[in-house]
């Protein structure tokens, strides 16, 4: 089945220059939500069709099947492709509806990659700035230890994020996390700009915590 006359000249937009983000928000915005329409950019396999096409989706037609067949269709991207995709399926849709939220504190242990993933960012979004964190820190790091160090790239970039958020703002599980990151060493002779925290977790921590006052 082919395109519909919209979502063809839509596609051809957006495969005549290499689109910014702020400009597939501009087009979101004017085409505002419409599923079907989001499901012919996403048939197309191409990246920036699929990320207007998170944009304008249905929440609430988001089911696991659905959502489990939009993950397996991430993994055919490269790994900064299908990291920007499941960030922006999490920021933009996910955390929108409480039946997806519920959704994706079920998916540590799913088969997908993207789907833990997501349930990784998700459990160290929670935690930023937050006052009143979820109860499960401890949970969470004994998942952490026992599966962080042999986690594909992608998942293990988020856990150890939410590693991070657990050392920063939960000072009862510091130590843990300090010692977590020592142990790993993941990520402990990564360059990054100036003025950006290294993500080693013993120095993540430690720098932003300072900040904090």
């Amino acid at each position: 089945m082919g395109l519909s006359p919209r979502a063809q000249d839509l596609v051809s937009r957006l495969a005549e220059d290499t689109p910014k983000l702020g400009d597939l928000r501009k087009m979101a915005k004017e085409i505002k939500r419409d599923h079907d329409l989001a499901l012919e950019l996403w048939s197309t396999g191409a990246y920036y069709p699929r990320l207007l096409a998170l944009l304008i989706m249905d929440k609430r037609l988001l089911t696991q099947d659905v959502i489990e067949s939009l993950a397996g269709d991430i993994q055919e991207h490269n790994l900064k492709q299908r990291s920007h995709l499941a960030d922006w399926l999490l920021a933009n849709q996910l955390t929108k509806s409480k039946q997806t939220i519920a959704l994706m504190e079920t998916w540590e242990d799913a088969a997908s990659p993207t789907l833990r993933r997501i349930f990784w960012y998700h459990q160290g979004r929670l935690r930023w700035r937050s006052k009143a964190p979820p109860d499960n820190a401890g949970d969470l790091l004994t998942s952490l230890e026992r599966d962080m160090g042999d986690a594909e790239p992608e998942v293990q970039m988020m856990m150890n994020l939410c590693a991070a958020q657990i050392g920063i703002y939960e000072p009862e599980h510091r130590a843990r996390c300090v010692a977590l990151g020592e142990r790993l060493r993941l990520y402990v002779d990564e360059k990054v700009p100036r003025g950006c925290t290294p993500p080693y977790l013993p120095v993540w921590i430690s720098t932003e915590v300072a900040k904090l006052g």
